[in-house]
């Protein structure tokens, strides 16, 4: 508990800067008896003298009243700082989820800063669990993403349905298919991404359908499930696919869409329920549900 108060610090740097406490009380616009009251009772409970006054003589500052003048001093500056940085304006900040960001963010952001010039706006990557905490706590306004890992705190806006695709290296038996279903990669050798939550949701859809999953592998990245794929190492499942055919390491790659209706999912548009309404933002979230 704090039993000093922020303008109980301010008598004491005001009352300091003025060297009297008739010239400080004047300067805050407080009675004198009201100003000696407050530092009398700051003093006491520091158990400290911070000035030493005599009737008809200028206040003397001890030592420890330097010191404590000081951090007083700083504690000011701080609390003034925190409060413009809650009135000033900052940079809108979208999020994105990594694996999509190349297609999603880099556009949006374009778009938005050509509607909105007087605006300044900034992008954040993130895995899910990033992206929730960030908007939660503020430091991320809306998220572009797929609607995983956002529980009833989150307003969500969709965008569009996206369908997964599988990648295979050009020689894998199922290469030869225009398009695949659940069924055709019961007991393939799958490689998955190793977040947990996006791991989660395709092992959901492979159960829902009654497939039996073989994980041989799971990968940080993306392109390190590309690479894996392109080298035979099994096949890759995303929702993110990049119109390279080629691997990182310049490997042949095929990708083919996983036509399953019940594997399709949503990227949507994610903000906090506990969002003041604001104008700006509605209009904000209007152009990126056409991105």
């Amino acid at each position: 508990m704090l039993y000093v108060t922020l303008r109980q610090y301010q008598y004491l740097v005001a009352v300091a800067d003025a060297g009297r406490m008739t010239d400080a009380a004047a300067r805050l616009n407080v009675s004198q008896p009201s100003l000696s009251v407050a530092i009398n009772r700051v003093e006491a409970r520091l158990g400290r003298e911070i000035f030493i006054r005599r009737k008809g003589a200028a206040i003397a500052i001890t030592p420890f009243g330097h010191r404590f003048i000081a951090q007083a001093r700083e504690l000011l500056r701080q609390a003034e700082a925190l409060e413009q940085s809650a009135s000033t304006e900052r940079p809108f900040v979208l999020g994105c989820f990594e694996d999509i960001a190349p297609w999603y963010l880099t556009k949006a952001l374009q778009i938005l800063r050509e509607r909105f010039p007087q605006m300044s706006f900034q992008g954040r990557e993130g895995r899910f669990s990033d992206l929730a905490r960030d908007i939660t706590e503020g430091r991320i306004d809306m998220a572009i993403s797929y609607d995983i890992g956002f529980d009833e705190s989150f307003h969500r806006q969709k965008i569009k349905h996206v369908a997964p695709v599988a990648f295979l290296a050009p020689g894998h038996p199922l290469a030869g298919f225009e398009a695949l279903d659940l069924q055709q990669l019961a007991n393939v050798r799958l490689i998955l991404s190793a977040e947990e939550l996006s791991l989660g949701y395709v092992m959901r859809i492979f159960k829902a359908a009654g497939v039996a999953m073989h994980v041989e592998q799971k990968t940080a990245s993306l392109e390190m499930m590309r690479s894996l794929a392109a080298h035979g190492a099994g096949v890759g499942i995303s929702y993110s696919h990049p119109p390279s055919g080629l691997s990182y390491d310049g490997q042949p790659l095929v990708t083919l869409p996983i036509r399953t209706t019940e594997a399709l999912a949503d990227i949507v548009l994610v903000r906090s329920t506990l969002t003041a309404p604001d104008t700006r933002a509605a209009e904000i979230s209007e152009i990126l549900a056409t991105v």
